[in-house]
């Protein structure tokens, strides 16, 4: 007796039409049942979880040390923590005639331009921190611990860093049982699956890239040949203030609405199966083949950033600008070792 079109469905049947064929509306009709069942979550359910340390209130004053430079992280194009030129010891202390001498770089930094701030108490501050700004600084306190003592001077050594955030994202493939590999049908299929995909994660803030489309003939297990689309695709959180649909309030951490949109989307080709599943006529001339759906979690950083969790335990999720020693091509995750790299933030090993 001849399976039932359900049954041959969850067994992975698949069966390839004469070239030409026109394309059955099931197909859409498909698509269309398993994203009409799922509705994206307002952006207001999400929670937001604490990540890695990162120095991002203007409130924060970091304090130097006299043993060793101390590192302090700014986010770029941001503006950095208070940077003071004391020692936690000496915050806390009475300083007379107290003087402060910044040096970056650069060079000697002056009390204040359009990007750096020298406050009056020695702070050090910058407005709009640029990759070129990354580097050493060093403070020069003169003082007198009472009226009477010996002037005193200290060196305040910093390495600033600029970081960007991690681009984050997930990246899917999945496998589609399709129209012979020539035939336009295929081609309109790809975009309504990309605009439901797309649609579905739009609340989220978030955006669906096909990174590749590719049609081929697969010989089966114990059967003939048949054409398959091999789609692969990413999804990734778009700033809150330039989407589509921009996300607004508290609760717009991108890891947490990539989870939500990653949720959605593993239920939406979850939905396709159960449709087909369900079909008692013949099965359509394109459909999501089960158990093929697959993802994979990306971690990438510019070119001249990199993680790295030994060198910077207090930011350990931040890309942070490659040192002197060191430098990233491309969109990797991590600084190469370049012994000839002599600058921070360096793209090539010269």
């Amino acid at each position: 007796m001849a399976a039932s079109a359900p049954g041959r469905a969850r067994r992975g049947w698949r069966r390839a039409r004469a070239a030409g064929s026109p394309l059955s509306p099931a197909a859409v009709v498909l698509l269309l049942s398993a994203s009409a069942v799922l509705a994206p979550p307002s952006v207001g359910d999400l929670l937001r979880l604490p990540r890695g340390f990162r120095y991002t209130q203007d409130s924060a004053k970091i304090v130097g040390s006299p043993g060793f430079p101390v590192k302090v992280y700014v986010l770029l194009h941001r503006k950095s923590p208070h940077v003071l030129c004391v020692t936690q010891q000496l915050r806390n202390s009475e300083l007379v005639d107290p003087s402060f001498q910044w040096h970056g770089p650069k060079g000697k930094i002056v009390s204040e331009n359009s990007t750096t701030q020298i406050t009056s108490t020695g702070s050090l501050v910058f407005q709009n921190f640029e990759e070129s700004m990354s580097g050493v600084y060093t403070c020069f306190l003169q003082y007198k611990p009472t009226v009477e003592a010996v002037v005193r001077n200290l060196p305040l050594k910093y390495v600033i860093y600029a970081y960007r955030e991690p681009h984050s994202y997930y990246q899917f493939t999945a496998r589609y049982h399709a129209a012979p590999c020539n035939s336009i049908y295929n081609i309109s299929f790809e975009k309504k699956l990309l605009q439901i995909l797309s649609k579905l994660v739009l609340d989220l803030s978030c955006e669906v890239s096909l990174l590749k489309s590719e049609c081929h003939r697969v010989k089966m297990q114990r059967a003939g040949l048949q054409n398959e689309l091999f789609f692969t695709f990413s999804v990734s959180s778009v700033d809150t203030d330039k989407g589509p649909k921009p996300c607004t309030g508290h609760n717009c951490e991108s890891s947490k609405r990539l989870a939500k949109a990653k949720n959605l989307i593993e239920r939406f080709f979850n939905q396709q199966v159960e449709v087909v599943g369900r079909r008692a006529e013949s099965l359509p001339e394109i459909y999501h083949i089960e158990g093929t759906l697959q993802m994979v979690w990306i971690n990438r950083c510019f070119p001249g950033f990199g993680i790295n969790v030994l060198k910077h335990p207090k930011c350990p999720e931040c890309c942070v600008i490659c040192s002197p020693g060191s430098y990233n091509p491309r969109d990797g995750t991590h600084c190469l070792q370049c012994n000839g790299s002599l600058v921070f933030g360096a793209k090539a090993c010269l």
